[in-house]
């Protein structure tokens, strides 16, 4: 009853019982009540009439979690429907919401008591501004400065407002607004910041008093001076002003985010003195608040959250001010000749150029960078992420400026010259060294600080796989792992710009260790890792030569080191720095023979921090003591090391040595021991006993199906497998010899046990494939699926290659898989399906339609039921449809038309998904069939069948938040010309003149209908605008993000996806500028042939 009274909306809502029912949904009563009151809540919030209950409910109730649900009313109402209100509704909620706000922050108490609900009606006010103001707001600034006037509390609730307003329009406005309409609101702030900034010099003037006005004026000012005119800030008192108020503890920090803003401004060189002025006053100040020779790091660890935070501020600040560039040019009438200084400029002047030029300021400069190399050994990351920023911007554009004029070519193109100027080298040198010199000592300090804080190269977990065993598992893309790419990237500008001191601080180091000074397990691991880091920055000469003394060093630690672990530490660093360098280790045979050597008995240590397995080894005669070798490894670590094996033996290049390694390198693997009570060790134990061979694994198969039953056989045949595989990752082609002989048998053992595990699914249910008996079985199936897959891709395209293994598989690969239960369907099939026809294209034509009928039907049964079912199965699927309409679109071509209708419908399910890689999937695969039909001759056909329901699909995704990004994939689809008729003349009694008028006119009706928010105004002009665009791909996808925004379908969302290939161009940029300087990707991330010079 109480249910119904409440959507009853034709009279005033009873607020007691709408309080009741949100203290219900907060409240700690039952599951049921909650449930119930929720969903009351929902109906309440979709009803479209239920905003004009809005003032009589924040008139009535007390209870602020019922106001806080009308004002939720309210904003949807702002967001998505305001333009469509009428004009005396707007008006009407605009003057309310402001009388609400002006009368609570009015009185002091009440101020401090509402916070909470004035910050949400603030909010409020400013989504209206951003529908209503300038247009239809003109009046709003001048009123709410006289507003301000009238009482401090105002005033502070004022600041807020400007600050939210700023935010919105110059922080939050990408993918919220359009934009025009982010110019229009930008400009007229602009226009009206001269009664703002009146507002805020009145307020900091001894005019008032009060702390919690200063510190709201203070936050606000801090969101304004990234855009205000310049003029404001280096032309008024507020400069000087923020100056006094730094060394006030209360405004500390706020003043400092404040200079921080307009240290971080970027524009021409016309305000030099005050930045000069700016810099040596708040360097004074400073040092009245922390002397220079202050322990920072020792201060912030003891320090309060406030002492804390003006530290973090302080690095923000100086690395701003030192990042901060201007861009100019100036050029002299005679083009022929240019200025020193315009070409150590660069096109780039930045603040700390300034200091650099006049005597008197070096000083200055150099305490600052003193202070931040102090800070950047503080112990927090957030700190040191933004010290590293700096540090590796200055050491990049220290080393280009040296690096280009190395290259007088290099340095003539990047001013935009065909060729350099006689002299322009010379007549810049001098000023290069002279700044070098300049740099010469915080360049020392700071390659101390690199070494001393260097991050770990990769983190490293150790996991239990399904097999139950102990692997490592890598963590990608975490933060240490990005910290340590940018201490790297620093530390290679820091060796390239001076070699010598790198090499002598890294000796020196090194030193500490032995005398003991400095002895700790971390500091020999940055250490290490420092040294590591550089590999390729050298020349070669002198790379040899320090790595040299670094390796005979640490022998020495190692000799004189007294303790196992310390002696572990030791060895684990020794193999980590040669294995970085790679050219050392091919230039020096004997020595790698050597490293080589002693990594074998490493591999016998037990100590969790030396036993390695994943090398590199190259030395032929290990064939000959491969039992003892591996003898102590765990299975994983030996499949590593056959995989290393397999690419010494790929390098071969006498087919009849390669043939006789791979025969004895499979030799064990081949020989495998199948002692029935070994588990944890079995694959080692196996290879050493030799008591059976593989082929009489199958003799005993064939004898008694039991045999393969028991576990410890399951296991052997799948770590024989796995080392299969891994030798064929390497081997390629040269692995067919050994592939050949087991094959036939393999595929024998896998139709075995997918019978055995169809029955036991079938008598034990659902649960049954979730045991770890039916898990190992299925090990077995996906490990062979693997080898085969990995065999036939790295193999060369050799079409007897796959006449020799496609065909055999048809019925034990492909006829099982049509015939086993759902459950006990492996998507390795697809998988490797998919990769066949990649490999072998059109050579596969015939076999489409087998592959179609095995697997099509019954895997969408399995897929389309639900998103979540299934996952792997869903991707491998739409992979192998793609490879099909890449490779062998003809066949599809021949379907029936009810079988190509499943292909579309599947198509549209996949790219409808709400998993990014399904969905990209699928919509790759339908640019492939769209491009493939518009050049066939069933073009007309397909067309008229399906152009409908795709761009209403189509549009239905790219309107929908859970697919944003896809963003670039529909416009692809989208933006796709039409050249074939696409209306049904029998139907559409208008004859319309085109396609293109037929699609404009159909564009035009279905988003009309979709979004009733929007008028045909606003729907015509975004479908007019595609068509105008649609030979401009960048601004077709402006066009459409604009749309997205002004749909309201993604506002108050994170729509960084729609930007997302405007990022990958930019991160593809950056490597190819990294590949240009050596040693900055490293060693083991460059495509290298290995081969011996």
């Amino acid at each position: 009853m109480a249910a119904e009274k409440l959507r009853d909306l034709s009279q005033p809502i009873d607020v007691g019982l709408l309080d009741a029912t949100v203290a219900a949904f907060y409240g700690t009563g039952s599951k049921e009540e909650r449930t119930a009151a929720d969903h009351i809540l929902r109906e309440l919030q979709n009803n479209p009439e239920m905003w004009l209950q809005v003032v009589h409910i924040l008139s009535s109730t007390q209870n602020l979690n019922t106001k806080f649900f009308a004002l939720q009313v309210l904003e949807g109402v702002i967001k998505y429907r305001w333009n469509a209100l009428p004009v005396e509704q707007r008006d009407g909620m605009k003057n309310y919401i402001s009388e609400v706000i002006v009368k609570l922050s009015s009185d002091e108490i009440s101020f401090r008591r509402e916070r909470l609900y004035v910050n949400k009606l603030n909010i409020i006010l400013v989504q209206i501004l951003k529908h209503e103001w300038p247009s239809r707001w003109r009046s709003f600034i001048p009123d709410l400065v006289a507003a301000a006037k009238t009482s401090e509390t105002i005033c502070e609730n004022c600041m807020a407002i400007l600050k939210l307003l700023s935010e919105e329009v110059f922080d939050f406005s990408r993918g919220e607004m359009t934009q025009q309409k982010i110019k229009e609101l930008k400009q007229s702030l602009n226009s009206e910041f001269q009664l703002i900034h009146e507002l805020c010099l009145y307020v900091l003037s001894a005019a008032s008093q009060r702390t919690e006005l200063i510190r709201a004026m203070l936050a606000t000012l801090h969101a304004f001076l990234s855009w205000i005119p310049l003029g404001y800030i280096f032309e008024s008192p507020l400069l000087e002003t923020l100056l006094n108020f730094f060394p006030v503890p209360s405004y500390r920090n706020l003043t400092l985010q404040c200079l921080t803003e307009v240290a971080a401004l970027n524009f021409g060189d016309f305000y030099n003195m005050q930045y000069v002025n700016l810099y040596s006053i708040f360097l004074v100040k400073l040092q009245s608040i922390l002397p220079p020779n202050t322990n920072i790091p020792d201060a912030y660890a003891n320090g309060s959250s406030e002492e804390q935070a003006f530290i973090q501020n302080l690095a923000l600040f100086f690395t701003s001010f030192f990042k901060a560039s201007r861009s100019f040019l100036k050029l002299q009438e005679d083009y022929e000749i240019f200025t020193a200084s315009l070409i150590v400029d660069m096109f780039m002047q930045s603040h700390i150029r300034v200091l650099e030029s006049s005597p008197e300021n070096i000083s200055a400069l150099v305490l600052g960078l003193e202070y931040l190399i102090n800070i950047s050994y503080v112990d927090d990351t957030e700190v040191f992420k933004v010290c590293l920023d700096y540090w590796q911007s200055l050491v990049l554009e220290l080393f280009e400026a040296h690096h280009n004029l190395d290259s007088p070519a290099a340095l003539a193109n990047m001013m935009g010259l065909q060729m350099p100027f006689a002299g322009m080298i010379d007549g810049i040198g001098p000023q290069l060294m002279q700044r070098r010199q300049l740099y010469a000592d915080p360049l020392s300090k700071l390659r101390l600080l690199m070494i001393c804080r260097m991050a770990k190269p990769e983190e490293v977990l150790i996991v239990e796989d399904e097999n139950g065993n102990i692997v490592r598992e890598t963590m990608k893309d975490n933060d240490v792992l990005v910290q340590y790419k940018a201490m790297r990237e620093t530390l290679i500008y820091l060796s390239h710009l001076d070699h010598e001191d790198t090499e002598q601080q890294m000796l020196k180091k090194l030193n500490k260790q032995l005398s003991g000074e400095d002895w700790t397990w971390n500091n020999l691991n940055t250490l290490c890792w420092a040294i590591g880091s550089i590999s390729g920055s050298m020349m070669e000469e002198q790379e040899n030569r320090f790595l040299v003394m670094v390796i005979r060093d640490l022998l020495n630690l190692c000799e004189i080191t007294k303790g196992k672990d310390n002696k572990a530490i030791i060895a684990s660093n020794i193999m980590y720095v040669v294995g970085q360098y790679p050219r050392f280790l091919r230039a020096h045979w004997k020595f790698l023979k050597t490293v080589v050597n002693k990594l074998f008995e490493f591999m016998h240590e037990t100590h969790p921090g030396v036993q390695v397995g994943e090398s590199e080894p190259f030395v032929s005669e290990l064939l000959t003591s491969l039992p003892t070798t591996i003898a102590d490894l765990e299975p994983h670590q030996i499949h590593s090391f056959y995989e290393s094996v397999g690419n010494m033996i790929q390098a071969e290049s006498d087919p009849q040595k390669r043939d006789e390694y791979l025969q004895r390198l499979m030799e064990l693997p081949n020989q495998a021991s199948l002692h029935r009570n070994v588990v944890l060790r079995i694959l080692c134990i196996c290879m050493i006993l030799h008591v059976h061979k593989w082929a009489e694994i199958i003799g005993q198969a064939r004898q008694s199906v039991d045999f393969l039953k028991d576990q410890n056989v399951i296991r052997t045949v799948l770590n024989i497998l796995q080392i299969n595989t891994s030798v064929a990752s390497s081997l390629g082609t040269y692995f067919l010899a050994q592939i050949s002989l087991i094959f036939l048998d393999m595929l024998n053992v896998y139709r075995m046990y997918s019978e055995l595990i169809s029955t036991n699914i079938a008598e034990g249910g659902p649960f049954a494939s979730k045991t770890s008996y039916i898990k190992l079985l299925r090990s077995v199936k996906r490990e062979t699926l693997k080898l085969i897959e990995t065999f036939l891709d790295k193999a060369e395209e050799q079409p007897q290659i796959g006449k020799q293994f496609v065909p055999p598989m048809m019925d034990p690969v492909l006829g099982d898989y049509a015939r086993n239960l759902p459950d006990a369907r492996e998507s390795e099939v697809l998988s490797l399906f998919a990769t066949i026809i990649n490999k072998y294209k059109g050579s596969m034509m015939e076999d489409v339609p087998r592959i179609f009928e095995a697997v099509f039907q019954c895997t969408l049964e399995m897929i389309t039921k639900n998103f979540e079912d299934y996952p792997e199965h869903r991707l491998k699927f739409f992979s192998l449809l793609r490879a099909i309409a890449t490779h062998c679109f003809p066949a599809l071509i021949c379907l029936s038309s009810q079988q190509l209708k499943l292909v579309m419908d599947s198509i549209i399910w996949a790219f409808r998904h709400t998993e990014r890689n399904i969905a990209e999937t699928g919509l790759n695969l339908l640019v492939e069939m769209l491009k493939n039909f518009q050049a066939s001759e069933f073009c007309n056909q397909f067309y008229q069948t399906y152009f409908v329901t795709i761009e209403q699909e189509i549009f239905a995704v790219l309107t929908d938040s859970f697919h944003k990004p896809g963003f670039k994939l529909h416009v692809l689809a989208e933006s796709g010309s039409l050249t074939e008729p696409l209306w049904d003349v029998t139907t559409v009694t208008y004859p319309y003149p085109n396609n293109a008028m037929f699609v404009r006119e159909y564009t035009i009706k279905l988003l009309g209908t979709s979004f009733p928010n929007m008028t045909a105004t606003e729907v015509t002009q975004f479908v007019n605008g595609l068509f105008e665009s649609r030979n401009d791909l960048s601004t077709f996808k402006n066009h459409i993000r604009d749309f997205l925004v002004q749909s309201k379908e993604f506002s108050a969302q994170d729509n960084k996806d729609l930007y997302a290939e405007e990022a990958a161009a930019q991160r593809e940029r950056e490597r190819q500028r990294m590949l240009t300087i050596p040693g900055l990707i490293a060693p083991n991330e460059i495509q290298d042939e290995m081969v011996d010079s």
